[in-house]
């Protein structure tokens, strides 16, 4: 059997430009991996089957449109071959929060089910594949720190001065990622600074927000991160700005709703302040549950194979 841990994501700058004509928004997507994570386990079987255990598994779809039972289907058409696999993943990354928890079990079964065919599929390889499952599969399969162009699947590796620590603040139930795009979208016309790609500039990394990540600083990346979407999930979801309020009045230096939310991210000075919030935060009564955990870290990554040893970095 095959163990592959992958990180959750939180988005430290969200940049969304205007609408395109293929339905996408191009983006400057500053992507930072967590150490709150998912294990894909893979095992040798009949056709793709498809298991889940955790705290929302009865959220996760088991059918085809799962990405996971998706990535062992691409990969197996790439190299020619019949898939023959039993998945199961253990979630911990909330679903349908705004942490790329789908995209992290299409890269970890990438991943697995490379190590598990002996396949020993290049990178670049696993990177295309990747981009053809979903805009933030790459990133979950290269972790660190990572610049997203494009619809987010082009990415530069950014340079880290040290680890930082957050807590996440699940809320109750999620949100679609494309209706939170939908609502940006009404929210800007609204506006009336429109929402087309010929309207709303391209959006760029923020010089700020990349020295605070070199240079290994809290307090300037707390005052750097920014979200585009925060305002439309805000809109759908109000109730996530008593939460955002409660995690500050604790003690984080920043925050900010992870991607298209719910989830809610907070910058915390140190490993003490990651504890102390999500204690406060759970006990506000604002979220479902709080988990402090710290970051950058790897990507998908064997932890366990049949050998017991390590089949990538």
């Amino acid at each position: 059997m095959i163990t592959v841990r992958v990180p959750a994501k939180v988005n430290v700058q969200l940049g969304v430009g205007g609408l395109r004509g293929d339905g996408f928004h191009d983006l400057a997507n500053v992507f930072f991996a967590v150490a709150l994570g998912d294990e894909v386990m893979a095992r040798p079987g009949t056709g793709v089957t498809l298991t889940c255990t955790g705290p929302d598994a009865a959220l996760v779809p088991l059918d085809e449109s799962n990405l996971a039972a998706r990535a062992a289907r691409l990969l197996a058409a790439h190299h020619g071959i019949e898939p023959g696999v039993e998945l199961h993943i253990a979630k911990a990354i909330p679903v349908a929060g705004g942490m790329a928890g789908g995209s992290a079990d299409g890269a970890a079964a990438l991943v697995a089910c490379d190590a598990l065919w002996g396949l020993d599929t290049p990178l670049p390889e696993l990177l295309a594949l990747a981009a053809e499952l979903g805009s933030d599969v790459p990133f979950a399969l290269l972790g660190g720190v990572a610049l997203g162009r494009g619809r987010g699947e082009l990415l530069e590796p950014l340079p880290v001065g040290g680890g930082f620590h957050w807590v996440f603040a699940v809320a109750e139930g999620g949100l679609s990622t494309p209706a939170v795009f939908r609502e940006c979208d009404r929210l800007r016309e609204a506006a009336g600074t429109g929402h087309t790609e010929s309207e709303v500039p391209t959006p760029d990394a923020d010089r700020a927000l990349l020295a605070a990540l070199a240079e290994g600083d809290p307090v300037a990346l707390a005052a750097a991160l920014t979200n585009d979407l925060q305002a439309a999930a805000l809109s759908l979801r109000p109730a996530l700005a008593d939460c955002l309020a409660a995690g500050l009045a604790a003690g984080a230096l920043g925050a900010l709703v992870s991607g298209s939310g719910p989830t809610c991210a907070f910058l915390v000075k140190d490993a003490a302040a990651a504890d102390s919030v999500a204690e406060a935060l759970t006990a506000s009564g604002t979220c479902r549950t709080a988990h402090p955990t710290h970051g950058p870290v790897p990507g998908a990554r064997v932890i366990t194979s049949a050998d017991g040893a390590s089949a990538r970095p």
